[in-house]
């Protein structure tokens, strides 16, 4: 595993990505905290492009709980079918949505722990709806966040949760609040799974990475 970078090479780090992107945003397609929660759900084992296209259908026609409920599992499945695992995601919107209206009046809770007991909904969306929704530094460590943390030594760790903490312990607290989206686009796009991108990383030169393209 690579070594934790020290902290004024994480700063100088995120200062480049803040300066090339002051203000990062999800790419997932929302409306409201609730159509955020079930784009977000739905994006498991699938792309934002594929959730996108998928959800514009849904969400003109049901973007409350309530609207949700009242079109019906078969419903849901006819507008998200493209998407991998549908049938199962479908039944799990379905019961997100009757339990947000049972336990939570139709509000999407702000708490990480009510968000995980509702169906379908892991730590990682849990705080990818704490982050871009409520504005909580919240870290949703998903396949790019986990290869970069430990390909970079950002946020070296075993697991999720481990890389999870490490970015909470080591990214200075100015760029904790959009670290999340910085480091998954950055994973997008530059630093690929098989093969990153270095000659067009901005940050090439502070990364210990050893198999680095040229």
């Amino acid at each position: 595993m690579v070594k934790q970078l020290p902290f004024p090479v994480i700063h100088e780090i995120f200062n480049r990505f803040q300066a090339e992107c002051a203000e990062p945003k999800g790419e997932l397609e929302h409306t409201n905290a609730f159509t955020l929660i079930v784009a977000v759900a739905l994006s498991a084992q699938a792309t934002d492009k594929g959730v996108n296209k998928a959800t514009r259908g849904l969400f003109a026609v049901a973007d409350t709980p309530e609207k949700m409920v009242a079109l019906g599992e078969e419903g849901v499945i006819e507008h998200i079918k493209t998407i991998g695992l549908f049938r199962n995601k479908a039944k799990n919107v379905i019961k997100l949505s009757q339990r947000l209206i049972d336990v939570y009046g139709g509000q999407v809770p702000t708490s990480r722990a009510a968000l995980e007991s509702l169906p379908g909904v892991g730590r990682k969306t849990a705080n990818v709806v704490l982050n871009m929704w409520f504005g909580h530094p919240a870290q949703a460590v998903d396949t790019h966040i986990f290869r970069i943390g430990n390909r970079t030594g950002i946020a070296p760790g075993k697991d999720v949760v481990a890389v999870e903490r490490a970015i909470e312990d080591n990214v200075p607290v100015e760029f904790a609040q959009h670290a999340h989206h910085w480091l998954i686009l950055h994973g997008r796009y530059v630093c690929k799974a098989r093969k990153p991108d270095c000659p067009k990383c901005l940050i090439a030169d502070l990364c210990p990475f050893e198999e680095k393209t040229v």
